[in-house]
């Protein structure tokens, strides 16, 4: 085990970034289609294909799912995506026609340092290309990839990715890029709010502190140094249990806890928190009830820990507007 996503076999994720935007693209795609669904519950999302990922919908299985930084402008990379992809000969069949499909969500992180003067020729569609080749079993979380620019309330954000597994021998694992309006510490820090799901010491081994702090009502947001709208967390939890696409929205939603938990606050309306949830179907389900309970349980606990680790794991660079976690606590 990795402690990454692609501990569930199949899977692969390649990352791309220009650190002179302080921007990138991470790819998650797999040696098959894959069976995907999607929740939002941020109230800014900027998306391509979430609307086919609806149980209602026709399309079944999705080729790449990509996470952006970049705003809209980010949105060009699935599009570069699609492109290898159909170079390769995938996607979904219409005729004698191949469509790769390809869902993106993309985070806000025009305001964080970088030079956003690219000029008539958007970078994005370059990095979704560069990503795709890049994609392998392992990969770097932390200022990498759709991480490389986010940030926090407080702290700069990253990529960041962990994985379990279940009581059946399925795995889940979660990849998310963090550029949250709130905050994964408490207070001032350094404790994550993820504490009580670490595993060994994955993102400091803290605990919680031996006297927990008094909070304020009102939580530090960017709000509070930057401007409107430079936010959100977007995700994807992946597992290789025979989910249908119904049960993977389900998954989804359940996952969403894990941003509750780790984020304070979290789901704003200036947040467009998602997280896409996709499945190889590798392995059958022998007790359905009792799996889709457990999965969805250790789903949100796993998001948690992935939340922490990319703060935990991110990287200084010139022009940053905010310190990392391990400029200001060490280690």
């Amino acid at each position: 085990m990795r402690n990454l996503i692609t501990d569930v076999p199949g899977l692969s994720v390649g990352n791309a970034s220009c650190e002179r935007l302080k921007s990138g693209v991470t790819v998650l795609t797999a040696d098959r289609p894959l069976r995907a669904s999607v929740a939002i519950h941020g109230g800014a999302p900027g998306t391509r294909e979430a609307a086919l990922l609806d149980p209602r919908f026709t399309v079944e299985s999705v080729d790449a799912l990509v996470l952006s930084g970049g705003s809209a402008f980010g949105l060009d990379a699935a599009s570069g995506v699609q492109m290898a992809l159909a170079a390769q000969g995938r996607g979904f069949a219409v005729g004698t026609a191949r469509v790769p499909i390809v869902p993106g969500a993309i985070l806000f992180d025009l305001l964080n340092g970088g030079d956003k003067d690219w000029g008539d020729t958007n970078p994005y569609g370059a990095l979704g290309r560069k990503a795709l080749a890049a994609a392998a079993p392992d990969f770097q979380i932390g200022s990498f990839g759709a991480g490389t620019g986010a940030t926090t309330a407080t702290l700069k954000g990253g990529l960041g990715s962990a994985s379990a597994q279940l009581s059946s021998g399925a795995t889940v694992g979660a990849l998310v890029a963090v550029n949250a309006l709130g905050s994964a510490v408490l207070a001032e820090g350094p404790h994550f709010w993820a504490a009580p799901f670490e595993k060994g010491d994955e993102f400091g081994g803290l605990g919680w502190p031996a006297a927990m702090p008094t909070l304020p009502d009102r939580p530090r947001t960017k709000l509070d140094g930057l401007s409107e709208g430079a936010n959100t967390t977007i995700a994807i939890i992946a597992t290789d249990l025979a989910l249908t696409k119904a049960e993977l929205q389900r998954l989804a939603v359940a996952t969403h806890d894990g941003f509750a938990r780790a984020l304070w606050p979290a789901h704003t309306p200036l947040d467009g928190d998602l997280i896409f949830a996709a499945s190889t179907a590798a392995q059958e389900m022998r007790d359905p009830l009792a799996e889709t309970v457990e999965i969805g349980a250790v789903a949100a606990a796993v998001m948690s820990r992935a939340i922490a680790r990319a703060v935990h794991a991110a990287s200084p660079a010139p022009g940053d507007t905010l310190p990392t976690w391990g400029q200001r606590f060490g280690g």
